[in-house]
């Protein structure tokens, strides 16, 4: 008997007694939750437009350079969050890295070496501390939230020990460059660390979502016991997570030291909190197994037009972290009714 091919395929996910019109409220949820940080960010601009004595003033390309600037740290720290929390895990040492691959980097081209060297030495520093916090993760089996914690006094100490507790100044070199508002040649438009920082999200974004590993990192963070046994060898898999994550934060640090001019031990304090904040505002759940790319970078970038609008607006630098707090909660607050549905519907 050949098969009725009259009736109508399900969509993945749809019980088959589930109504057609069951399905449409959920694909608009997943819909307004791929793009709502688009949204809030047109808002914000809207508002702080509209509240500004200029408007002209806050939209021009001059001061949406500098804002872009000053994202490209805490989105960089963001793509290699996200790929950590996606996967079910955190890494609290992101600020104390930045601190530490900035000082890497000014030692080596105080010392003579080329730019270049001294932005391969600061990444690979950052590499290696995001491996040992996988080791100490996998091997030793500490919770991520303890191992990364010791991670960044550790980090952090070692920066100060490297610099002698003082700042490190560096010469004149094209790192010095990276974030200038006004790049050369002037046909980028923006800063080579915006390209740069662009360029990584999309081909984070690119392998998240298309490549073996990154339906790995989903399949980690959604429930590792069936991606054990599946066959995906989880260790190995979190040793590489935090190792890009690293990789990453130690990019982020050498813009860091673009931006000052100088490596500083001191540096990037509290800077895992605007990652993580950037994380979750981009629609990342803590719960793992959910996150794009292209919402943690808009939501960094939203972070940057508030702090920007409240100095534009007047208003005292303290109510920022409040913005920026309240956002967080919301964000997670309506992760959790996402949850609280999808389990509901599981049921």
């Amino acid at each position: 008997m050949t098969p009725d091919t009259s009736l109508p395929r399900l969509a993945p996910g749809v019980r088959a007694d589930a109504e057609p019109s069951a399905a449409a409220p959920d694909r608009l949820r997943r819909s307004l939750a791929r793009i709502g940080p688009a949204l809030v960010l047109v808002l914000v601009v809207l508002v702080f437009a509209l509240l500004t004595d200029a408007p002209a003033r806050y939209l021009s390309p001059f001061n949406l350079r500098i804002v872009l600037s000053q994202t490209v740290i805490v989105a960089l720290g963001a793509i290699g969050m996200t790929i950590i929390i996606v996967s079910g895990g955190i890494d609290l040492s992101v600020g104390a890295t930045i601190a530490l691959t900035g000082v890497v980097a000014a030692l080596v081209v105080g010392a003579g070496w080329p730019a270049g060297v001294a932005t391969f030495a600061a990444v690979l520093a950052g590499g290696l501390v995001g491996l040992a916090n996988g080791l100490l993760i996998t091997s030793l089996r500490v919770v991520p939230f303890i191992a990364t914690l010791g991670m960044l006094g550790i980090a952090r100490g070692v920066a100060k020990w490297l610099a002698h507790e003082q700042t490190v100044n560096v010469p004149p070199t094209w790192l010095n460059d990276l974030l200038v508002t006004f790049p050369q040649p002037a046909w980028m438009v923006l800063p080579a660390g915006v390209w740069i920082t662009l360029v990584l999200a999309l081909a984070a974004a690119t392998v998240l979502r298309r490549t073996v590993f990154g339906r790995r990192v989903f399949a980690l963070g959604s429930n590792e016991r069936a991606a054990r046994a599946c066959g995906i060898a989880t260790d190995r898999l979190k040793l590489w997570i935090y190792g890009v994550g690293g990789l990453l934060f130690g990019l982020a640090g050498v813009m860091q030291l673009s931006r000052l001019r100088q490596g500083d031990p001191t540096v990037a304090i509290g800077t895992e909190l605007d990652v993580i904040a950037a994380v979750v505002i981009g629609g990342t759940s803590l719960s793992g197994g959910q996150g794009t790319i292209p919402g943690v970078v808009i939501a960094a970038a939203l972070a940057g037009l508030i702090r920007n609008g409240l100095v534009q607006v007047e208003v005292s630098s303290y109510w920022t972290p409040v913005a920026v707090g309240a956002l967080v909660i919301a964000a997670v607050w309506l992760d959790q009714l996402r949850q609280r549905r999808l389990r509901l519907a599981r049921q």
